[in-house]
């Protein structure tokens, strides 16, 4: 008589495979059944729309369906140069978050780091936390006139606050016995900050940089609004002048797909750059 070897992994015999269910606490689902879920919310969402459209909850001319939306949409690229708007809009975004980034990742990584350096400047950027940006636009009209410095500084006053919040909580995270071994084994500060700290929180600042670009995202319009000649918020508010309501709701459909874009990319460096890490954001 022969026996056939049976893997160590395989269930007894007689038992049946684990059933397999769609809500687990935090258990991966097919990658098949998780882009047919994010299709059908879209697919759900525009179909409530069509139906209000058609069954006149409003008047049209106040929310026109998602077919006159994307011919809208076509107009303004095809006919209206929109692409020169959605290319200075990028700029904007990137330039202000960018120098966000340059004063709140060491600005966080230090406060989260040194108990002086928080003491120092805990309180100024809590302060300023709480503070909404569109609030300044008058000043920033008077200090930098209605060209682009006041979009920039907007953006930029919009993003930094929070960025550094967040740096620095991550950074205080850190295991103190990473920092203690450091420390014991002959490392300076500058080591510790370079080989120890500044390793253990790059992960969660990227995932910062999304949630805050995020925010910047949402003040693009309110930035733009204001003695703006191009951008995708002074095209909003051109079309509003005419009763465009298609135009407007196509600015705001390619604000979304812009802000869906730069969260794929900056999910894309997560992965890649920290591929050992077991769960990703």
């Amino acid at each position: 008589m022969t026996h056939t070897a049976t893997p160590a992994n395989a269930p007894p015999e007689g038992a049946h495979a684990p059933r397999f269910r769609l809500f687990e606490f935090r258990k991966d689902i097919p990658a098949g059944l998780a882009l047919f879920l994010g299709l059908l919310v879209w697919v759900i969402f525009f179909g409530i729309w069509e139906i209000a459209v058609r069954a006149q909850w409003m008047n049209e001319i106040l929310l026109p369906g998602p077919g006159r939306v994307v011919a809208a949409l076509y107009t303004l690229f095809a006919e209206n140069g929109f692409l020169a708007d959605v290319v200075i809009s990028i700029r904007r975004v990137l330039l202000s978050f960018a120098m966000a980034c340059v004063i709140a990742v060491p600005l966080g990584i230090l406060m989260g780091t040194f108990r002086a350096v928080e003491a120092f400047f805990g309180p100024f950027v809590s302060a300023w936390r709480y503070l909404p940006a569109p609030s300044f636009i008058p000043l920033l009209l008077m200090w930098f006139g209605a060209g682009e410095g006041q979009k920039l500084a907007l953006l930029f006053i919009g993003a930094i606050w929070f960025l550094i919040t967040l740096i620095a909580d991550l950074t205080r995270n850190v295991p103190h016995e990473l920092i203690r071994t450091s420390v014991t084994l002959g490392g300076s500060r500058r080591q510790v900050l370079r080989s120890v700290i500044l390793p253990a929180t790059l992960p969660g600042i990227v995932v910062a940089m999304r949630q805050i670009l995020a925010v910047s995202w949402t003040y693009l319009v309110i930035a733009e609004i204001t003695a703006a000649d191009a951008g995708i918020g002074a095209m909003m508010m051109r079309a509003k002048r005419f009763l465009h309501v298609d135009q407007i709701m196509a600015g705001i459909l390619v604000i979304g797909i812009l802000g869906l874009f730069f969260d794929y990319l900056l999910r894309l460096l997560h992965r890649r750059a920290f591929h050992y890490l077991e769960e990703y954001p």
